[in-house]
């Protein structure tokens, strides 16, 4: 099934659009592309590259419980989200370090500057993790996917928690095709620290099977979809054992999927390399809720992928 992924890699470097972006790094993208999975295959867990299980787990356990504080995240050593709470703390007036001004794009190329924005960002992340009434100010994120998933508002007030909804939908009309959870809001995109990628996700049962399909706007094919299988793979796993279901396909639907220019010779080096079965993943059975599981109670067995692919990311 990994061939699946390699084939859209492969894809991008022979037939992408070269296209610009938001960050300034540049792109081969393709618009309109679908990958499928069996998850009764194995867990697509990418194995041309080792993929950090850990994050996975700790970033989409923190969408489930609602949260949009970066503190749950450090303190399961997960940095995925660090560079946009910082964006926000250097743009406030309680900021006193050295001018990070324009940070992003800087870090890529002046080595000075990288190493004094990684000093400022360590700081940082030390003084969340530390101090909960400086996580409180400065580590939320605003209304992204947990909020959205668990806590969207609605315009008299009030509160819908669309991924318990659904859960209920699926164990009370199975056949419904509004099984549906959507993490784009209009109204809140504005004062998100980044607006979702992936914006919404609709389930389907047959046959005792409960399959998951996703659209994502925007792809970072080499970083962000090998996150973005697994973690969505993951989803449908919890669901599916909460709602006494098997699991089926996992669909995953891609709009702007794009290769940026200094992650081409990554691909390559991933290309290079062959698949190897994927791993089975372990859930703790005495737990039946999605919103109980910990880190620990979600485990995977025979992962035994090639080294990691070092690529910097586009912020």
């Amino acid at each position: 099934m990994e061939q699946v992924y390699l084939e859209l890699g492969r894809k991008l470097l022979e037939d992408g659009h070269q296209k610009g972006d938001r960050t300034g790094t540049g792109t081969k993208s393709l618009f309109g592309y679908q990958m499928r999975f069996d998850l009764n295959e194995g867990f697509p867990l990418l194995t041309t590259k080792r993929v950090p299980f850990g994050l996975i787990k700790s970033e989409l356990l923190w969408f489930i419980h609602g949260d949009t504080n970066i503190r749950y995240l450090l303190q399961h050593n997960n940095h995925i989200w660090d560079e946009w709470a910082f964006e926000r703390y250097i743009q406030s007036d309680e900021y006193t370090g050295p001018d990070m001004t324009d940070f992003g794009r800087r870090s890529l190329v002046d080595e000075d500057f990288n190493k004094a924005y990684q000093r400022e960002l360590k700081v940082f992340c030390e003084k969340i993790v530390e101090d909960e009434a400086f996580a409180e100010k400065f580590g939320d994120l605003g209304n992204i996917y947990g909020s959205q998933w668990r806590h969207w508002e609605t315009k008299n007030g009030g509160f819908i928690d669309q991924l318990g909804d659904v859960i209920e939908m699926i164990k009370t009309n199975p056949n419904s095709r509004r099984l549906l959870v959507s993490a784009w809001n209009p109204e809140d995109v504005p004062s998100m620290a980044l607006p979702p990628c992936h914006t919404m996700f609709q389930f389907y049962v047959n046959d005792g099977k409960l399959s998951c399909q996703l659209y994502q706007r925007s792809a970072d094919v080499f970083l962000g979809v090998p996150f973005n299988i697994a973690s969505y793979a993951l989803l449908t796993h919890l669901i599916a054992h909460e709602t006494g279901l098997e699991v089926g396909d996992f669909v995953h639907t891609l709009g702007d999927a794009h290769l940026y220019s200094n992650h081409e010779e990554q691909m390559k080096e991933q290309l290079s390399r062959e698949p190897k079965a994927f791993p089975k993943l372990k859930l703790n059975q005495e737990k039946s809720s999605v919103f109980d599981f910990e880190m620990t109670d979600i485990q995977i067995e025979g992962y035994d992928p090639a080294p990691a692919i070092k690529a910097p990311v586009a912020v």
